[in-house]
């Protein structure tokens, strides 16, 4: 169950003292997993950057060849003090990001290793500041976009899945978590069948998908409207990127408090680790790359898409 592991992780960002510092401690007890964070700061604040290594075993960090996860907790800020108290919607992605990790962890530890490596990333701030944006105010980080790709989205990653609260939006009307189509270097593919496989079985639902567009894929900065974050990892990476959209029913601002849903969070890291078993065993892709090619060979590269400029 990933309830379990939610729920420690929910408890221990819920705080105004919370740091990078305090997640690495989370990891301690498992020597096989390495935790670490690099703190940066910012016009705006400052946030802790993290990442944590699970090794596999047959993973790259072993010498093998299995491909690598990349799990990434999308998010401006885990809380907006001094303005708001408590945790903000936003922070669902941090959690869901550290309590996957802590899950593959743990699972270590019974005996049940991972075919890959996975590689989670996310970033830990209690005071970021808010923005305003259509039709609810989103929560800004505070370091800007660039900074963030840079800390979240490594090169040692062969696909990402970036978990994001999108609750801000009139878009996506449903409650639990949804997937986006798969984007490839300015390429929006078709959601993949692996994963909308992979959601049913870990959710006993039919599959919910979200729309992405055009703007949603260029970077933050260019002037053009987004429906949030939880795509721009595509801007910094040539492997393909899924959005796991943390969603409600309501339209949500992403700096409220007591709009976090720990059930439905935990049921994004389950999917999440199912994922992670099934790519580091090669039974999951992301996309078909022979379509992908065919794509490339009638109409060129799209990677221009990822520059705020053409």
């Amino acid at each position: 169950m990933s309830l379990q592991q939610t729920l420690q992780v929910f408890e221990l960002l819920d705080s105004a003292y919370v740091d990078g510092q305090q997640v690495v401690d989370l990891f301690a007890a498992y020597p096989g997993v390495r935790a670490r964070f690099t703190r940066v700061s910012g016009a705006k604040g400052r946030t802790d950057f993290v990442r944590i290594d699970i090794p596999g075993r047959h993973g790259k960090s072993a010498g093998g060849t299995a491909p690598t996860l990349g799990i990434i907790g999308r998010l401006g800020g885990i809380g907006a003090r001094p303005t708001r108290m408590g945790m903000v919607s936003d922070a669902d992605g941090a959690v869901a990001a550290v309590s996957s990790a802590l899950k593959l962890a743990q699972m270590q530890t019974k005996g049940d290793v991972l075919a890959g490596d996975v590689i989670v990333t996310t970033h830990i701030c209690p005071d970021a500041p808010t923005r305003p944006h259509e039709p609810v105010d989103f929560m800004d980080s505070p370091c800007d976009d660039i900074t963030m790709n840079d800390n979240e989205v490594v090169a040692d990653v062969d696909a990402i899945l970036s978990i994001d609260t999108t609750k801000g939006n009139r878009i996506l009307n449903h409650k639990g978590y949804a997937l986006s189509p798969t984007v490839k270097e300015g390429y929006i593919l078709r959601v993949s069948e692996d994963l909308l496989r992979i959601m049913e079985m870990t959710s006993g639902q039919p599959a919910v998908t979200f729309p992405i567009t055009t703007q949603d894929i260029t970077p933050y900065g260019n002037g053009v409207y987004h429906l949030n974050s939880i795509m721009q990892p595509s801007t910094a990476t040539d492997v393909p990127v899924v959005g796991v959209a943390i969603c409600a029913e309501s339209v949500v601002p992403g700096c409220g408090t007591g709009a976090s849903h720990e059930v439905d969070i935990a049921a994004a890291v389950r999917f999440a680790v199912e994922v992670a078993k099934e790519f580091g065993r090669e039974t999951c892709q992301f996309y078909d790359a022979q379509e992908y090619a065919r794509l490339l060979s009638l109409y060129g590269s799209l990677s221009h898409l990822r520059s705020r400029k053409a």
